[in-house]
């Protein structure tokens, strides 16, 4: 159980309670299981196949997470199906790689560390290097888990540059080939990005009704939408017509609940790479990997609460300053932006809210 309390209005005097009752969670043994299907999006290079195993191991250090139990009121799960294509399951996908690998730890952890039926979250991981598999289960042993590779030559050539390098990189568009990368038996999945910490039941953002809608994300209408496109893009209707008919609000991509079996009839993936490829010709937008899902979704996003994205904590894209939290209540904290918290600890300079991050971090200890 959680409680956040807010005690201030600015930042620079912002105090956050968060208060946890003692866990009774724990987890089953590991699956980590490679995902073996679709070719296309799992081949693994042989330069990467010969890596040494202990190559990440050698870099990073975490402490191992205290084990979490399931409550007596999750019930049981269905034994008759096991493994991934458990109806039961919780199904939350997060990319893994060297520079975000920290704060993909700690998102794992808070989400663990408040869920009130753990045993029943599957994650799925998103990884575009090897050796990471190992990693995660010496931290996490029991938990349910699978690891997917992302081959980056799949969107390489449809990647154009942005403000920040950091959204250039490959592993940032994984998100838009989920529903072919995952089991045909997941129909639903929670997608996250990995510098956030979740401070409430994951169940409860799991349940979200979409309706008749493909994705649900918190919007945020009262945000400049027109800022998000190049001047380019808004002359005439050629591409502006886009949104003709739709009411189109900015949402975040970092937090998603994605109905996979409407995404893959429709076909949605080959929409976000249709408007990538215009935008190599075009230049309709600077922001990474945004912009396109902007273009296919907005105005057709089942809206979710504020509270399962309060945003924005890393500051903007070019100076990552401290920000304050919106108002209203709390489930999950994301350190979008350019500052990321584990960085600015380290350095000595963290932003009052990074305080709300660390005690997720299992960095730097032994095993």
């Amino acid at each position: 159980m959680l409680w956040i309390m807010r005690l201030s209005g600015f930042f620079s005097a912002a105090m956050v309670m968060i208060v946890l009752s003692p866990s009774l969670q724990s987890f089953p043994p590991a699956e980590a299981i490679r995902s073996s299907h679709l070719d296309r999006y799992l081949r693994l290079p042989s330069y990467q196949m010969s890596t040494s195993p202990h190559s990440i191991e050698d870099r990073f250090s975490f402490r191992k997470a205290s084990e979490s139990r399931n409550a007596d009121e999750c019930g049981f799960t269905n034994h008759k199906i096991s493994g991934v294509c458990d109806p039961s399951l919780v199904h939350v996908a997060i990319t893994l790689d060297v520079e975000y690998l920290r704060g993909s730890i700690a998102a794992v952890h808070s989400i663990l560390q408040h869920s009130l039926c753990p045993e029943n979250i599957f994650f799925h991981f998103l990884v575009s290097e090897t050796n990471l598999e190992t990693l995660v289960r010496s931290t996490f042993p029991q938990l349910k888990f699978k690891v997917y590779y992302f081959e980056p030559e799949i969107v390489r050539n449809l990647i154009s540059s942005s403000i920040r390098q950091a959204l250039e990189q490959p592993l940032n568009y994984a998100r838009n080939y989920l529903a072919d990368l995952l089991e045909p038996c997941v129909r639903r999945v929670i997608y996250l990005d990995s510098d956030l910490v979740v401070v409430d039941d994951i169940a409860k953002l799991w349940s979200t009704s979409l309706g008749s809608r493909t994705i649900g994300a918190p919007e945020y209408c009262h945000a400049n939408f027109t800022k998000y496109f190049t001047g380019g893009f808004w002359k005439g209707e050629r591409f502006s017509g886009t949104f003709k008919g739709r009411k189109p609000c900015y949402f975040n991509t970092g937090v998603m609940v994605i109905d996979l079996v409407k995404w893959r009839r429709v076909g949605y993936t080959k929409r976000i790479e249709r408007w990538m490829e215009i935008q190599k010709s075009d230049r309709i937008y600077e922001l990474g990997s945004l912009p396109p899902f902007l273009l296919v979704f907005a105005g057709r996003v089942a809206p979710i609460e504020h509270r399962w994205n309060q945003h924005g904590l890393g500051g903007d894209n070019v100076r990552g300053s401290c920000r304050d939290l919106h108002p209203g209540p709390v489930s999950l904290l994301h350190w979008s932006g350019s500052g990321k918290p584990w960085l600015r600890l380290d350095s000595k300079r963290p932003c009052p809210l990074d305080a709300l991050w660390a005690p997720y971090d299992l960095y730097g200890h032994s095993h």
